[in-house]
């Protein structure tokens, strides 16, 4: 499963991007926002971190004026996947922007119906919303059981299940298991699967057990050099 980052914090996608665990950035109008960062300059500086897909979405609603926004942000790296909302008009951009070979991420998926329509509009990506589903009662992680099962059956539907709205490491785990291609999850939701009491228990026994030893494994000028570059 992958992993993509969905924030438009530029420190905290530098941050974990360090890592190696990122394989995307997904971003929308409301992190934008959200981070006071002009948009046209943020998004070079992202794709430039991350070598793997990058969301940017359009921000109009009609045909026109989505597919100029699109094709301005497709130039801005390869790796830009221009995201679209699922509506008519944003799937005619999604078969025109994919047709032309850009990444497209169709947004805003509350049914199995309209994951149908966003794999036939050629759609590189689905983004379900499974938080937002769970908040009114449904159950987000059935939608995304029945997508997988649905692309399944067609050996030519190329498009990736991008689950989106994620809330916690409940998510991704589901989400894994039901075989979805890849999560994005907020900074704070990907922090949380490093956690665990008894890894945080064990790790202090073993430091404790170790310094009762008085061995080091570095001499002090290899720990000097380390604290020097750190």
């Amino acid at each position: 499963m992958k992993f993509f980052i969905d924030t438009a914090d530029f420190n905290e996608i530098r941050d974990l991007a360090a890592t190696g665990l990122v394989d995307g950035v997904t971003t929308n109008p409301s992190l934008i926002a959200k981070s006071g960062a002009k948009f046209l300059d943020l998004i070079p500086q992202i794709c430039e971190v991350v070598k793997g897909p990058v969301s940017a979405e359009v921000a109009a609603t009609d045909f026109d004026t989505m597919m100029a926004e699109g094709r301005k942000l497709s130039k801005i790296a390869k790796n830009i996947a221009v995201k679209v909302p699922l509506t008519p008009a944003g799937l005619k951009v999604c078969r025109t922007l994919s047709d032309a070979g850009t990444m497209v991420n169709v947004t805003l998926c509350f049914s199995a119906g309209q994951a149908i329509l966003a794999a036939k509009a050629g759609a590189t990506f689905i983004s379900p919303f499974v938080g937002r589903l769970d908040d009114v009662g449904e159950d987000g992680m059935a939608l995304i059981g029945d997508i997988v099962q649905i692309y399944r059956q067609y050996p030519d539907i190329k498009t990736q299940v991008l689950v989106a709205s994620i809330r916690g490491p409940r998510h991704v785990i589901e989400a894994a298991k039901l075989g979805a291609h890849v999560g994005t999850l907020p900074p704070a939701a990907l922090r949380a699967l490093y956690s665990h009491p008894l890894t945080d228990k064990g790790l202090s026994a073993f430091v404790a057990d170790w310094q009762k030893t008085g061995q080091s494994i570095l001499d002090e000028q290899e720990l000097a050099a380390v604290r020097k570059t750190a």
